[in-house]
């Protein structure tokens, strides 16, 4: 479908054409900036190395770490056994984010999982990876952040009382319409934002790292004798316990999604995924250590928020502050999810297979605003009436599943697409270990949980359907047509967006 462009409003009031960049010839001998150059409206490169390691990081570290490890220690049995699925848990993630390297310096536009299945697979598996996360998985996801963010940010405020729900709900909504507006206002802040939220993460890790890495030197290690017991490992536990620890980390591909944002791709999007995976696996493991110094596995599996536990016990009246940097660490992991995924419905929209207007880009703020508040309706709509949680159960196992999908098409483009350059090139043995990786979870779900794994499988399906309907039927009734080229134009003059020059 052909692209339209509008007149709009110049940032000077002065009337421009929709073309930027050429004369108006009506204006060119009274006006005597006819004739300059205009501005060329795009998506900047203003993803600098920094801020590539802030949007992985920052987005990966969200309430979990401070919050609830436990499920890794109930599942493996044992504290050592936890240390150890920590660890492998991030070398398994590493694999992953190593072969998104080769796929993002190979394949240079934004989109993440959607351009690399539509690269290897097609257009009808990238659709139908756009179609879930577009209608459940991503909304879902933002909900259950900001729903963190609402209840931690609060939580000082009622000590010693619960919070009630109505406020959390009230936060959350605010918290969201704040990520919403910075995101759709400037990338540049967006990004000094979430490089001060990572710090921030960072800092609080230090806080629990150091006094408990502090005590462990001292020689309080009672909590790690025995910690390889045989007897309480659980085997059949293990697959959930990599389960959990995988979501941990999960977050290493954000950057992919913005790849034509980011200066220098060919060395910068390597370098930011490895030292961020490296900072991130040195977090998790050195701050469950600290967890082990200071409390023991009971303790530890009585406790909701581990991190606040932590602080009672070791520092006092400064657990208050804990609730607060949880609630910060929310807010980086929505303003970097937000900030990701907003740039797969704009990649997917200049590929026809959503509304143009959301390939459109804010005349004067250079963001592509459509595409950043398309999910804000629904993520409200599941808040206030939605499952939140079931609806992540459904959809937990088709992330990976689709990531796996990702990662073998980057095996198979090695056989089908030999001449392709790569600029950063990964053994094949770690792509291949870690969609075998994948895939098992996959089939682990369908196992451990076959009903929810199936409804999410059947809300899945409902892309075929979807695809051929909206994408692949070419015939489609005038009424519609009309309508839809009467939605987009009078979103373009809303939000004042234009097509990005070419």
């Amino acid at each position: 479908m052909p692209r339209r462009t509008l007149s709009v409003p110049h940032p000077t009031g002065d009337p421009t054409p929709s073309n930027f960049g050429e004369k108006d010839p009506l204006k060119s001998n009274e006006d005597p900036h006819a004739g300059a150059p205009e501005e060329k409206v795009e998506l900047r490169k203003k993803v600098t190395l920094l801020r590539g390691i802030s949007i992985i990081t920052g987005t990966i570290i969200g309430a979990g770490i401070f919050i609830s490890p436990k499920g890794i220690l109930k599942n493996s049995g044992s504290v050592g056994m936890s240390l150890v699925v920590w660890i492998a848990c991030g070398i398994l993630s590493l694999f992953g984010a190593l072969s998104y390297a080769e796929l993002g310096t190979s394949i240079k536009k934004s989109g993440g999982h959607y351009t690399y299945i539509l690269e290897a697979f097609g257009p009808k598996m990238a659709f139908m990876r756009m179609w879930v996360d577009m209608i459940a998985i991503r909304p879902a996801g933002l909900a259950v952040i900001a729903l963190a963010f609402g209840r931690y940010i609060l939580e000082p405020l009622f000590m010693p009382c619960g919070v009630p729900e109505i406020a959390i709900k009230l936060a959350t909504t605010i918290g969201l319409t704040a990520v919403m507006y910075l995101n759709s206002m400037s990338v540049s802040w967006t990004a000094r934002i979430q490089i001060f939220l990572t710090f921030t993460k960072l800092l609080t890790i230090a806080v629990i790292i150091v006094p408990g890495v502090y005590l462990l030197f001292k020689g309080q290690t009672k909590n790690f004798e025995n910690a390889f017991e045989v007897s309480t490992v659980h085997l059949s536990g293990l697959p959930l316990a990599f389960y959990s620890g995988m979501f941990a980390y999960a977050g290493w591909f954000y950057l992919n999604f913005v790849t034509e944002e980011v200066e220098n791709p060919e060395r910068t999007v390597p370098l930011a995924i490895c030292i961020s995976m490296a900072i991130v696996m040195i977090c998790y493991t050195m701050t469950n250590v600290a967890y082990y110094t200071v409390m023991s596995a009971e303790e530890l599996l009585a406790s909701d928020a581990v991190a606040v536990t932590f602080a009672e016990k070791l520092m006092g009246n400064f657990s208050f502050a804990v609730p607060v940097f949880v609630a910060l660490s929310c807010f980086g992991s929505m303003n970097g999810c937000l900030f990701a995924i907003s740039r797969m419905f704009y990649v997917a929209s200049r590929e026809g297979q959503l509304p143009e207007v959301l390939a459109m880009i804010h005349i004067r703020r250079h963001t592509p605003l459509p595409a950043v508040i398309v999910l804000y309706p629904i993520t409200l709509l599941i808040l206030f009436l939605g499952d939140i949680y079931s609806l992540l159960n459904f959809m937990s196992f088709l992330r990976w599943l689709f990531i796996g999908v990702a990662v073998i098409g980057l095996i198979y483009m090695r056989y089908t697409r030999p001449d392709m350059p790569r600029p950063f090139k990964v053994p094949i043995f770690i792509p291949a270990v870690f969609s075998l990786t994948c895939f098992f979870m996959v089939f682990l779900s369908l196992y451990s949980d076959p009903i929810n794994t199936g409804i999410g499988f059947a809300i899945s399906l409902t892309g075929i359907p979807a695809y051929y309907i909206f994408i692949h039927c070419e015939r489609k009734p005038k009424w519609f047509q009309k309508f839809s080229d009467y939605v987009n134009r009078s979103l373009q003059i809303i939000l004042e967006v234009v097509p990005a020059d070419q």
